[in-house]
């Protein structure tokens, strides 16, 4: 007789829970609240018992000073003298009486004050002991929140690897450096995930233009190539390059947007002056004379990206400028600690309200969108997140008769 086949078992369905555990008795849990009461309750109960000891041994010297009277009594008159209360030595029998009760009331009296100043010194010195003690304890419970301030400094700085890793009780504050630390984590997963995006999109973008426009000058090399196709190869030239331009903003915009890590000595002058040479062709062109004093400014950081930020501004200021006998003046120097590059230039009148929306992406004076061969409205906005990248910042102000005042301040 055959065996009869056993159907497989259905397995157990998993029981551990992935959330964490509740203590059994929460309320039990050493909170900062908790500890902060134990502590205080604690020190002021230490101080209370100190204190009744000293006033209670002070209230006994007190007592037995103020019942201290010494007397003597000597020949058949009943002769009282007293070195305690020289009163009684002249009394007679009758006043002996009231004599010993006013020296009795001043022994007391004088008792009491002695009692009451040293309570309030006792009292003083306990609260000077305390108010340390509270000090230095406070700033012992209070020392992971200097931690995670320090931490949360050192991200700032571009730094998202750091971590607090707060070892302790399980408080509040052991809660919130978990929860920072979990943040950390998904923020430098999402800048990862950024960069390698940038770096994909990079290539993927960059090499079908670079292919177009290697296409078109092929093109327009031929010279037996009929006139209007010569004429559409230029415009789809053009346009081709303007892609690569706007591409090469975006990328640009991208990576600036993070904290240079990388910092060498550069100094603004060279860089202002390397970007007045490249704009020297265009400003001849246009009849814009480009002046101005650069003076010796060192900072740290990015040489290409801080180069890439004189260069936009110069360029700005050169091809937004007046038809005739105008002007731009390029100025670096060190100034309250920071250096300063300063372009102001020529041009129509700018509304002081229009400023901010200079340094918004794809934006210009007065239009939305970009529609003119002037750029692709980018280059104020990699300035303004190149700066940040270096813990500076940009600034703009009209100036008087038209034309900007571009001012960039970064820390030396």
């Amino acid at each position: 007789m055959a065996a009869t086949p056993t159907l497989p078992t259905t397995p157990p369905k998993p029981t551990w829970d992935p959330r964490k555990p509740e203590p059994p008795f929460p309320w039990l849990r050493p909170t900062i609240r908790i500890r902060l009461t134990l502590l205080y309750g604690g020190m002021f109960l230490i101080a209370g018992i100190l204190l009744l000891s000293i006033i209670y041994l002070l209230a006994a010297q007190a007592l037995h000073e103020g019942n201290g009277q010494s007397f003597q009594v000597s020949g058949s008159n009943i002769n009282i003298s007293s070195t305690t209360c020289p009163q009684l030595n002249s009394a007679s029998y009758d006043e002996v009486p009231s004599v010993w009760k006013a020296c009795n009331a001043a022994q007391r009296q004088h008792a009491l004050d002695d009692l009451l100043s040293r309570s309030l010194l006792a009292l003083l010195g306990l609260a000077v002991i305390a108010f340390a003690f509270g000090y230095a304890m406070a700033g012992r419970v209070l020392s992971p929140l200097g931690r995670i301030t320090r931490t949360a400094r050192a991200v700032a700085g571009s730094d998202l690897s750091r971590r607090i890793e707060l070892d302790g009780p399980d408080d509040e504050l052991k809660e919130l450096a978990d929860t920072f630390d979990d943040m950390l984590e998904r923020l430098q997963r999402a800048f990862t995930a950024q960069q390698r995006f940038v770096g994909n999109a990079s290539h993927e973008l960059r090499t079908p233009l670079a292919i177009n426009r290697t296409l078109l000058e092929v093109h327009l090399s031929d010279p037996n190539a009929p006139v209007e196709l010569q004429q559409l190869g230029k415009t789809l030239l053009a346009t081709n390059e303007r892609s690569e331009q706007l591409v090469e903003g975006l990328l640009l915009l991208a990576r600036s947007d993070n904290q240079i890590v990388e910092r060498k000595p550069v100094d603004l002058a060279e860089v202002a002056a390397q970007a007045v040479d490249q704009v020297h062709a265009e400003a001849e062109a246009k009849g814009v004379v480009i002046r101005g004093d650069q003076k010796p400014a060192v900072v740290q950081g990015n040489g290409v990206l801080l180069e890439r930020i004189a260069l936009n501004l110069v360029q700005n200021a050169v091809r937004y400028n007046v038809p005739e006998d105008g002007w731009v003046e390029v100025t670096t120097e060190v100034q309250h600690g920071q250096a300063v590059l300063v372009v102001s230039n020529t041009g129509p009148v700018v509304p002081a309200y229009e400023i901010d929306n200079l340094f918004e992406p794809f934006r210009r004076l007065r239009t939305e969108r970009t529609g003119s061969d002037k750029g692709v409205g980018l280059g104020l906005s990699i300035a303004r997140s190149v700066a940040r990248a270096h813990g500076g910042h940009i600034s703009a102000q009209p100036r008087e008769g038209g034309g900007l005042v571009m001012r960039v301040a970064l820390p030396v």
